[in-house]
């Protein structure tokens, strides 16, 4: 019912569009009448006595306790990485599969750590967030209860660090925000991409000016998953993801694109997502690779999927920025997030492979030495820092272990942190309006402002040291 109404809302304003439009002069279109994108989610009002929580800052914690739920595929290597971090203190360890659970006590006895207190039932996160000797909430469940944990342990005064997406719809995310704004606890997103070294020295290069006015930026999530998606065991945990693939259409996943442009672009600190356009192609590739794997007459290959196969989506800022994303997880295509930005006065490109391209030397990239020369030049001080014992620690090259080590590191130090609550609904917005732009024909979508305004309050995104206190 919800959905069908929000279509015909959509509808009635698509008509009243086009009718404005049509009363154009002819080979004028939209002269007369500027076009409004659609405000299918509006920004409500803030709620009495909440205050926005940009460059949050709580207490610091000498040593954080940390609760860890969900030890599947990305539960497991956070238990290993952050037992290197000696200001945190795993004690609590959650999942519905108890051979989990103890495998994730045995990462901590060869660790030398010791072990935590063990949860195997459903409900028990509830149990968990309400305990007095836990900081941190760390969430690594399926997508649908990162939202819920996150929400129900700000509320019992915890901070929370949840894996990607933070939310699924709109609603979720407002949840998340005014929670946040409400309880001043900490809620990031774990978008271990934005400490990629490549994605930190780019950063660093947009933050020194390198590249100019930066105009445009490209990232997507290219990743072939089709056999996880169908792995019955050891994929993923009943099989969630794809029944994520069969339910919903739009870019079921943007923040490993996203992210890192974000930050290059200030969003929320000087910039914000404005509005967006979305399109699909329709789904061939699971339903062929069913046939393939499990035969023509199987339940997978008779089943339908709602998910298109390539997602195209684009963004624009209000400071007049564009932003592309892309999301494919069936096309027999190599991994790829692109993360592409073009500027007035340079160029970077990392996929398929890293190149830069500086004003005045030509159209092709300059050559390898000289963009390692730059790389190195611009590296960014937390990689300086650190990036030497990411390599070793290791988690998709050491960029998992340096999320996690300044996660601990601003909780420790009372610091904001990397990535805020607003970063984590924006990022994750970009699911559902995607999905109301494509199932539209790609009408474009407003960004609900989740700062309620504050976002012109800040100029830059800050990545704090213990020196900034």
């Amino acid at each position: 019912m919800k959905k069908s109404i929000l279509s015909l809302r959509i509808l009635m304003v698509a008509l009243v569009a086009f009718s404005m439009t049509a009363c154009n002069s002819p080979g004028q279109p939209g002269v007369d009448q500027p076009f409004e994108a659609v405000e299918v989610f509006p920004t409500p009002p803030r709620p009495d006595g909440q205050d926005h929580v940009l460059e949050l800052r709580a207490d610091p914690i000498d040593t954080v306790s940390v609760a860890i739920i969900g030890l599947g595929m990305r539960g497991q290597g956070a238990v290993r990485r952050l037992s290197f971090i000696e200001e945190a203190e795993i004690v609590a360890l959650a999942d519905v599969v108890p051979e989990s659970v103890e495998r994730a006590q045995q990462t901590l006895r060869d660790m030398g750590r010791p072990e935590a207190d063990a949860y195997t039932g459903a409900d028990d996160w509830k149990t968990i967030a309400e305990r007095d000797d836990v900081d941190l909430i760390y969430i690594c469940t399926h997508w649908d209860l990162h939202a819920p944990i996150a929400v129900y342990s700000m509320e019992q005064g915890k901070h929370v660090a949840t894996e990607i997406p933070a939310a699924l719809t709109i609603e979720e995310a407002w949840e998340l925000v005014n929670t946040a704004e409400k309880t001043r606890r900490h809620m990031m997103m774990l978008e271990n991409v934005n400490y990629d070294f490549f994605e930190l020295a780019t950063l660093n290069m947009a933050q020194q000016g390198f590249f100019g006015e930066i105009v445009h930026v490209e990232g997507a999530y290219i990743h072939d998953l089709r056999s996880l998606l169908f792995a019955e065991e050891d994929g993923y945990w009943d099989m969630w993801r794809l029944r994520h693939n069969k339910e919903f259409d739009g870019n079921l996943y943007p923040m490993h694109g996203l992210g890192a442009l974000a930050h290059i672009l200030n969003i929320h600190r000087g910039d914000r997502m404005e509005y967006m356009v979305s399109l699909s192609s329709d789904q061939f590739g699971l339903t062929q690779y069913a046939k393939e794997q499990f035969g023509e007459d199987s339940e997978y290959a008779q089943a339908e999927y709602a998910k298109g196969d390539i997602n195209t989506s684009i963004i624009k800022t209000a400071r007049g920025k564009t932003i592309k994303l892309q999301h494919d997880v069936v096309s027999p295509r190599p991994y790829d997030r692109i993360h592409l930005i073009s500027g007035t006065d340079a160029f970077a490109r990392k996929y398929p492979s890293p190149g830069i391209t500086i004003d005045g030397q030509g159209h092709g990239f300059i050559p390898d030495d000289e963009m390692q020369e730059l790389l190195e030049k611009y590296e960014h001080p937390i990689v300086t820092e650190v990036g030497e014992v990411a390599r070793e620690v290791g988690g998709h090259g050491g960029m998992d272990f340096i999320m996690d080590y300044r996660l601990i590191y601003c909780l420790h130090h009372g610091l904001p942190l990397d990535q805020d609550v607003y970063d984590a609904a924006e990022w994750s917005a970009v699911i559902e309006l995607s999905r109301v732009s494509t199932e539209n024909q790609g009408m474009p979508v407003k960004f609900p402002d989740f700062t309620r305004g504050a976002w012109n309050e800040l100029e830059t995104v800050t990545y704090y040291s213990s020196d900034d206190n």
